[in-house]
């Protein structure tokens, strides 16, 4: 009787041995599963990066992101020096005059470019700008009436891909008269990308209100900002594209987004630039506002974003597939377990391929339906049982409704995946308390 009881003993002894190193195993199958996710990762930023290129190549040949400044009015005046020998010499400076106001309407027309499977927004636009000058306060900057050139006074406005975006040229009607802006004469300000349009002045109309207006055509590609380079700016964008990102230094006092297009309006009190100043010029491009005309391509980011729980969904299907055959008395041998590990790990392929044409929902769907049904149908036919085959492909609907949702709430990720991992090691608990260890 005492050698049968040792022998059960043993018997137990070696059952739970090797239960528990099938546990080890298990674990340690996961983690091995989890290593070719990397590769998956490393496939999406090849993919990511070709879709920047498309995206900068067709930006390159039809223009790229706009940012419009100006027109801003230069006066240049001379003051005497001395050159790097000593010698008396007449310097040349600028003095600049800001506009009072600058109200701006701009309608955005996008169109969609397309190499291979990507696509990237261009869009042509028609601009007007209503321009207010104030008199001039030149006598703010302590420059001697005589010093400065009035004859050579011009407005100057930049648009930072001139090359392309501009098929036409730009006119200025100063006072009611026509002027025509022509590139920036070499060294006349530090503008990047400027233009000129000489007007007529003289110093008894620097005292005068002066008002100016301008319509514009503009080709760009995703953006298009207008620097703040009035005291009181004013600005309206209209367009027929869905998908707006507002951006720049505020965001739009009003706005209107619809399935249809989108309506957006600003005001913006220019407090960071003064409104008169000499010499150096003020790059004015870090204060705009605008639009960004985004393609909602987010899958690759999100299809990463959901690589990054592979670990998470491999070792919860492995545990609820060790507390059935534990649970029921159902073996599965660790080839099964690295079976449906691996079919596991496709579904991020699966769900990347085919993102990149159905976007990332859909793709999650299909991906999602495909790999449940191959793992309840190969657990169901090895447990010869559907019902727990079934009950398998539930818990994988579960989990991957669970994983969709934390994507889905990025805000609010770590508190999601916090509680579902607190409510999985609960349940986990409650049926292992069952098995004796």
């Amino acid at each position: 009787m005492e050698s049968s009881e040792v022998v059960n003993k043993a018997v137990s002894l070696l059952d739970k041995g090797k239960l528990f190193l099938k546990i080890v195993v298990i674990f340690f199958m996961a983690l091995a599963l989890w290593l070719p996710t990397h590769l998956v990762l490393d496939v999406i930023r090849e993919r990511k990066g070709r879709q920047q290129e498309a995206i900068a190549d067709i930006s390159n040949k039809w223009a790229g992101s706009q940012t419009v400044t100006g027109p801003i009015l230069v006066i240049p005046y001379q003051v005497i020096g001395n050159d790097e020998k000593g010698n008396i010499v007449s310097i040349r400076k600028n003095a600049y005059f800001l506009p009072e106001k600058n109200e701006i309407t701009s309608t955005i027309y996008p169109e969609k470019r397309k190499r291979g499977i990507y696509e990237v927004v261009v869009y042509r636009s028609e601009t007007n700008m209503n321009i207010k000058f104030n008199p001039l306060r030149w006598r703010d900057l302590n420059i001697p009436i005589e010093s400065f050139k009035w004859t050579e006074a011009a407005l100057v406005f930049s648009v930072s891909d001139n090359l392309k975006g501009i098929n036409e040229d730009f006119y200025i009607h100063w006072n009611g008269q026509q002027i025509v802006f022509n590139p920036q004469s070499p060294g006349f300000t530090e503008m990047t990308g400027g233009f000129m349009a000489l007007v007529p002045f003289s110093p008894g109309s620097a005292d005068s209100v002066h008002h100016a207006q301008m319509k514009f055509h503009l080709n760009g590609s995703s953006k298009l900002l207008f620097s703040m380079s009035a005291r009181e700016n004013k600005i309206e964008m209209t367009s027929s594209w869905p998908n707006p990102s507002f951006t720049g230094i505020k965001l739009p006092d009003n706005r209107e987004v619809r399935s249809g297009g989108f309506t957006a309006s600003w005001k913006f009190l220019n407090r960071a630039v003064p409104l008169v100043w000499k010499d150096n010029f003020y790059d004015l491009s870090s204060s705009a506002i605008g639009t960004d005309l985004l393609v909602t391509v987010d899958s690759y980011d999100k299809t990463e974003r959901s690589v990054k729980y592979a670990i998470l969904c491999i070792m919860l299907t492995f545990a609820v597939f060790f507390l059935v055959e534990t649970i029921y008395k159902r073996p599965l041998h660790l080839v099964h377990y690295g079976l449906a590990g691996l079919a596991l790990v496709l579904f991020y392929s699966l769900l990347l391929s085919i993102s990149e044409y159905t976007g990332y929902n859909l793709a999650y769907v299909i991906a999602g339906v495909a790999t449940i049904t191959l793992v309840t149908w190969f657990i169901g036919s090895i447990l010869r049982s559907w019902r727990l085959g079934f009950f398998i492909g539930l818990v994988l609907a579960v989990v991957y409704s669970y994983i969709f949702t934390i994507i889905q709430l990025q805000d609010y990720a770590l508190l999601m995946g916090s509680i579902g991992l607190f409510i999985a090691l609960a349940i986990i608990m409650y049926f292992t308390k069952r098995l004796q260890w």
